[in-house]
């Protein structure tokens, strides 16, 4: 199976210090509405790093009920003990997922041979379509071209690629060195169209948390060499986008979508609120597109 076009990683709404299930399924169903291409729940966005093994099973859970096949669901399953990567990505094929995304792991700065035998031991404990993230900003580690040409070229069950570095010589590297048929995403809204026009498949992104419509639309454009209409769509969300990033994410995203009246606003220490000049800008941007 290969992941294509706009993938939105899911906030996790909260509320009095728990999932908040109803605004978690209309969240979902208003992604699919909108068009959206697949679904990424419990990812760095997602805020999988503060979430229970419990409330990150429900998460996926829930997510793949809303959807009910309508979008591919990529669980976010990922760890840095490969051993609770294994039992994660086992309930993700348990409640009917579509595949698991797996983050690179994190703090413990495995080598290169390391990330190999790390994502080999998921991949032969469990028979579900793998998609790597590499994502060393937030991990540590860069899984370089070569290791990840390696898994793709020896690890069946591995299908794909979040690439998260918007390095596009780095992105190309991986294009050239694994097959036609492995998916490359970008994990960057910024780097959407040149990874299209590289060889990319997609992206699993933040932005479409807010505007899935239009991040579908882009992708779609990008595909198809649709140039023109893949700048314009850009250009009209890179000022959201920015703002999006002007803090951590996802509190920038989740303060947008509460804005917007999707959910409350509920986030877990070590994150808080936006700082009121950054939450100016922010408000700003939504206003601009007509989204407050």
């Amino acid at each position: 199976m290969r992941f294509c076009g706009a993938y939105t990683a899911l906030v996790t709404p909260f509320r009095n210090g728990g999932l908040d299930e109803e605004a978690y399924r209309a969240l979902v169903e208003w992604q699919i509405e909108q068009g959206i291409d697949g679904l990424v729940p419990c990812g760095t966005t997602g805020e999988s790093a503060t979430m229970s093994h419990a409330e990150h099973e429900e998460a996926i859970r829930i997510c793949v009920d809303q959807a009910a096949g309508r979008v591919p669901v990529l669980a976010g399953a990922g760890s840095n003990y490969t051993k609770e990567a294994i039992s994660l990505t086992k309930f993700a094929k348990k409640v009917g997922a579509d595949g698991a995304l797996h983050i690179t792991p994190y703090y413990n700065k495995p080598t290169q041979e390391g990330l190999y035998q790390h994502f080999k031991a998921i991949a032969e404990a469990v028979d579900i379509p793998l998609v790597l993230y590499n994502v060393p900003g937030r991990t540590g580690v860069n899984m370089l071209p070569a290791t990840i040409a390696r898994i793709a070229r020896d690890v069946p069950g591995v299908v794909g690629v979040k690439e998260a570095t918007a390095n596009l010589q780095q992105i190309s590297d991986v294009i050239e060195q694994c097959s036609p048929d492995f998916c490359v995403l970008s994990g960057d809204d910024f780097t959407i169209p040149p990874t299209f026009a590289i060889g990319g498949c997609g992206v699993i992104s933040v932005l479409s948390n807010i505007m899935p419509k239009e991040t579908a639309q882009l992708c779609k454009a990008a595909r198809e060499g649709n140039l023109k209409e893949a700048q314009r769509l850009h250009y009209m969300m890179m000022p959201l986008c920015r703002a999006l990033f002007i803090e951590t994410n996802p509190i920038p995203v989740k303060t947008a979508l509460a804005l917007m009246g999707k959910m409350d606003l509920e986030l877990r220490l070590p994150l808080v609120e936006m700082a009121p000049a950054n939450l100016d800008v922010l408000k700003t941007a939504l206003k601009n597109l007509n989204l407050i």
